[in-house]
């Protein structure tokens, strides 16, 4: 090869010959070339050409035998030819640079699936969790695929590992009908049933238990759901138990498990074992990750695997996993062994990350039980223990201060008490809970010299002895279920408020929730909250109670006039980084572990009963209603499992069923209360009477928002051009006009469904603008329209909570100190603070309906959609859907203008501001309530029975008089005392006042109440004979009133 050296030389003197350095000028020269002869470079580049393709040759020859005995037989079976092909050139590549066995390809299929095969040295234990970790395309990837089927090898020698990922969805099936595809499944299928194979293949394997499920027809069904290549590389044994496995889960979000002894495979002498497991609507990449790691913690590592999905329908899909392990390290395969494995394999897909983490890598002895109870609790304080001290008991101080390795082991031992407190076999007993509580804390005492950590521990064992029930021992759930006595919630560093009747809380994987409620049977919304930073879900996770409480609260104080108490459920979903797809998945599975661990700790099951230990010793009824980001598919879901789960009125579970519910923004509901508060606040505040005077308004909520919207209607609809639009506000920008904007372009955008920014500025009158929030004077505009235009009422249906604050309330008032509006009628929820609330009345004098009475009637229909799933079918209550909503909108109104005068007579007459009174009547009418349903449960059954008509009338007219007569058989005793109770503590206040309730001694409450019903049949009896006497109309009329107005209260001699 001397034609390889350098063709010239340089001459002593430093200068160059005649012939130039071709490396100067831009050439195809290259420096293994020789130049003077272009014979010579053809010469070399074939030589070259030639000793590669003959060391590559050589390296072929010496890996393909080697490749066709190591590699297992079912790997030339399951993977395709091309694929095997590139697997050898690769590897041959490999050995020819002795280079280590590390490689990874990518191919790119036709239907634009992509393959990655990865190729390691060796076959340690964790070598297949190590690669999962690395795989692209997780969940927090923007250009997300799914994982649609994993093939796992090892060399028979221990040499390498070749691991084969297909990611993207499989095209269409291209082949013909399954039956034929399928046919060695259907034969074998049909050989089974038919008896004529034995119980075991030649093998010494046994066949699977003749079934219903392997009947053709069902199996051809299910052979439609999956896809070419797993029919057509399945041995029919194992496919039949994968389709038992997918039988199991089909539907659900569950996770069944199957482990049997391979009868095929060893390896050095060893039993290997297969482990199935179908895991429903579940990321496959999740499962296959899961699935190792949990392998790996208990020392069995994976030698092959196959991971395929089946469609599930709207379910999702199903990701069936077959993982053949070997133990390890002296782990045994016992039967103990894998019923732990398949009880942790189970709750792998539920578990927290903080959980994982801890049982996992942390402290790996601890098992994944205690490691729930331990991070749950952790979760629990922080939003108690942060009020003491923001930082020292930040969420990540307080998991990482218990589980230092200084302090786990006295978490675990608290983990232990409350495992041993709630075991279905042999529950602690309260002696000797404090007995061994006391020896806890006395070993904490002298063994934490931490006083942070100290009071950590502490709490931990107050949570204990404050739970009431737990689904700890429930072997399907899908996350850790506390209920709390609510006591426990409350922080040392916190003004006095009202304890809550019940908390439960939810600790699930990437969300917590809670759900707090103010009375046994409750009803109120289930909100996501989806914090965009880890420093936002910080602050968040520190205010979800009180967010929870404040909310629950707020309802409490609304749902004075039904039977069921104020609650509300607040979900905090960890979704930061991920894709949009990824989100939605974690959102919808949240809702689902939440609902059905609320399930587990309210049924009334034989699989409860045995599983579960109640402390708490009622029965507990509650309704949900959707919140934000819950969509029809979560309402639909819910109510489906409730009806699985045993719920006494599934259909009720959840309101707002689209076909079965009351669409809040189609028929208005709320705005029709809102307005009638409206009404009479114009009269009684400015002395406007709204069909005859004109007024202006201004509001925040858009033309295409629900409260909003329908309050545009409805103002046209009652006072057509008396009413004029001033300025809207919403997300978009806001219009403004002080001659009124245009009503017939309010409309269109109404009708449209479109925001503010859409109104078109011809409409407008020459003083009127149209701003849009993309310039920085449309922000500025849009942000301070509801300070800066004057109007006679100003009604927020929209908008952020907290917009108008103890801080910025002065902004509200003219330069003068005169309010911009005298009167504020809140559609929308927490829109003026309480501080600001007080502040504009002390200050301007403004008069401001309180939201909880404003806007209440969207729970009250709410409550009717309850009574409806309970009293009627679905198809009922479609069938006659209009006369119900029809009359359900009357009884709205009727109740709006029940409060709303007594509202202005009370605060006319004793004074406060009106959020003070409306307060007041919350309280006075929940308050009776509450009194008057312990007392009907002393009531004699003849005596309830002369109270049930008061149900009956709080009812819309058809629904009661299709199905009350059912109503004993059709409603829990519960709600029907409760409905009871609210329906006359609502017409006492309504009727007679808060005071008349208030000076009533609470255990003479019901007698008093009782009485008081009878006093208004005598008077409704001498009113009636009253209209058939001969008097003069007038006098008439006048008596009339006076029995309306006091006559049973006078016929009590109660003053």
């Amino acid at each position: 090869m001397g034609g390889l050296r350098p063709p010239y030389k340089r001459g002593t003197d430093g200068g160059s010959h005649d012939r130039h350095d071709p490396r100067n000028e831009s050439s195809p020269y290259r420096s293994w070339q020789a130049t003077q002869n272009l014979d010579i470079q053809r010469v070399t580049q074939t030589a070259i050409i030639h000793e590669l393709t003959q060391q590559q040759t050589r390296s072929i020859e010496r890996v393909v035998p080697w490749f066709l005995n190591t590699m297992p037989e079912p790997y030339f079976r399951q993977v395709p030819e091309s694929f095997r092909l590139d697997h050898i050139k690769a590897i041959s590549a490999i050995k020819d640079a002795n280079m280590d066995m590390h490689m990874n390809l990518k191919t790119h299929l036709p239907d634009g699936r992509q393959v990655l095969t990865f190729i390691r040295p060796g076959t340690m234990p964790g070598l297949l969790l190590n690669m999962i970790k690395e795989l692209p395309f997780t969940q927090r990837s923007q250009d997300y695929m799914p994982l649609s089927r994993v093939q796992v090898f090892s060399a028979e020698d221990d040499s390498m590992s070749l691991n084969v990922f297909v990611y993207g969805e499989e095209g269409e099936r291209k082949f013909g009908d399954v039956d034929l595809t399928g046919a060695h499944i259907l034969e074998y299928a049909s050989n089974l049933l038919q008896g004529s194979i034995g119980t075991e293949d030649e093998f010494g394997r046994p066949h699977p238990e003749p079934s219903p499920t392997f009947e053709r027809e069902n199996i051809i069904a299910y052979l439609e759901k999956c896809s070419e290549s797993y029919i057509t590389r399945s041995d029919p044994r194992r496919f039949l138990k994968q389709m038992q496995l997918f039988e199991k889960v089909t539907g659900t979000d569950g996770i069944a498990v199957d482990i049997e002894e391979s009868y095929l495979d060893s390896k050095h002498g060893e039993t290997q074992y297969w482990v199935d497991a179908a895991f429903a609507n579940t990321l496959p990449h999740f499962a296959l990750e899961q699935a190792t790691q949990l392998l790996f913690l208990h020392n069995f590592d994976v030698q092959r695997a196959h991971l395929d999905n089946v469609s599930d329908g709207d379910n999702g899909t199903i990701t069936l996993l077959r993982m053949l392990v070997s133990p390890v390290n002296g782990a045994r395969g016992d039967e103990a062994t894998f019923n732990l494995m398949k009880q942790e394999l189970k709750r792998s897909k539920w578990l927290t990350p903080a959980t994982m983490d801890l049982v996992y890598e942390q402290q790996p002895w601890m098992g994944v039980r205690r490691g729930e109870v331990i991070t749950a609790m952790c979760t629990i304080m922080h939003p108690i223990m942060s009020k003491e001290n923001a930082i020292a008991f930040s969420k990540g101080n307080i998991i990482e201060t218990v589980t230092k390795d200084r302090y786990v082991k006295h978490a675990a031992a608290i983990a232990d008490l409350f495992l041993d407190r709630f075991h279905p076999k042999g529950p602690l007993s309260e002696s000797e809970l404090e007995r061994r509580s006391d020896e806890l804390k006395k070993a904490i005492d002298s063994d934490v010299e931490d006083t942070n950590a100290q009071e950590l521990l502490f709490k931990m064992i107050d949570i204990v002895k404050h739970t009431l029930r737990t689904n700890i021992y429930m072997n399907n759930r899908y996350a850790l279920g506390f209920r709390l006595d609510p006591k426990i919630m409350v922080s040392s560093k916190e003004k006095p408020r009202d304890i809550p009747y019940g908390v439960f809380y939810i600790h699930g994987r990437r969300f917590d929730g809670y759900h707090v409620r103010f009375r046994d049977i409750a009803r109120g919304g289930l909100r996501l909250v989806t914090p965009s930073s880890p420093e936002q879900f910080s602050l968040e996770s520190a205010h979800q109670y009180d967010e929870c409480y404040g909310l629950a609260f707020a309802q409490q104080l609304k749902n004075k006039d039904i039977p069921e108490g104020g609650s509300k459920a607040v979900v905090l979903v960890d979704t930061i980084g991920l894709s949009k797809g990824g989100k939605d998945f974690v959102m919808r599975k949240s809702v689902k572990a939440f609902t059905d661990t609320i399930l587990d700790l309210v049924v009334d099951t034989e699989e409860t009963r045995k599983e579960i230990v109640d402390f708490h010793g009622k029965k507990e009824v509650l309704y949900l209603g959707p919140d934000e980001q819950v969509i029809p598919e979560d309402i639909n879901w819910v109510i489906q499992r409730a009806a699985k789960r045993g719920y006494d009125t599934p259909a009720a579970f959840m309101s707002s069923k689209p076909r079965a519910g009351i669409n809040h923004k189609q028929y208005g509901v709320t705005s029709e209360g809102v307005n009638v508060y409206l009404d009479v606040a114009l009269k009684h505040v400015l002395g406007k009477d709204p069909k005859q005077d004109s007024f202006t308004i201004k509001m925040t909520g858009g033309p295409d928002g629900d409260v909003a919207g329908n309050e545009l209607k409805i103002l046209h609809r009652e006072y057509g051009d008396n009413a004029k639009i001033v300025g809207i506000a919403d997300h978009s920008g806001c219009a403004e006009d002080p001659d009124g904007l245009n009503w017939d372009e309010l409309l269109r955008l109404v009708t449209f469904n479109l925001s503010i920014d859409h109104f078109d500025p011809a409409r407008l009158g020459p003083n009127g603008a149209v701003h849009k929030v993309d310039t920085e004077s449309g922000v500025k505009a849009r942000n301070s329209m509801h300070n800066r235009i004057e109007a006679d009422a100003f009604v927020p249906a929209g908008g952020r909570p907290n917009t108008i604050d103890v801080h910025n309330y002065r902004h509200f008032l003219k330069a003068d100190g005169t309010p911009s509006a005298p009167l504020i009628v809140e559609g929308a929820n927490l829109f003026v603070t309480d501080e600001a609330r007080q502040a504009l009345f002390d200050d301007a004098g403004i008069a401001i309906v309180k939201d909880s009475s404003a806007n209440k009637c969207g729970v009250i229909t709410s409550s009717y959609e309850i009574c409806s799933a309970m009293l009627l079918s679905e198809e009922e209550f479609f069938e006659n859907k209009d006369q119900i909503v029809k009359e359900v909108l009357d009884k709205l109104r009727q109740l709006a203008r029940m409060e709303a005068e007594l509202l202005f007579r009370e605060f006319e007459h004793y004074g406060g501001s009106l959020p003070q009174v409306s307060k007041v009547i919350s309280d006075a009418v929940n308050s009776a309530t509450d009194a008057l349903a312990i007392a009907l449960e002393t009531f004699s059954e003849q005596d309830r029975e002369k109270l049930l008509p008061l149900f009956r009338d709080h009812l819309p007219k058809t629904m009661a008089d299709m199905a009350f007569d059912h109503v004993r058989e059709r409603v829990p005793e519960q709600y029907i005392r409760n409905a009871i109770a609210s329906c006359l503590a609502s017409k006492l206040v309504y009727k007679e006042g808060t005071k008349f309730v208030e000076t009533l001694p609470k255990q003479k409450l019901a007698a008093v109440a009782l009485r008081y019903l009878e006093k208004e049949h005598e008077v409704a009896v001498l009113k009636e004979a009253l209209e058939g006497t001969a008097m003069p109309e007038e006098e008439k009329k006048s008596i009339l009133k006076l029995l309306d107005a006091g006559g049973a209260r006078t016929a009590l001699g109660i003053f």
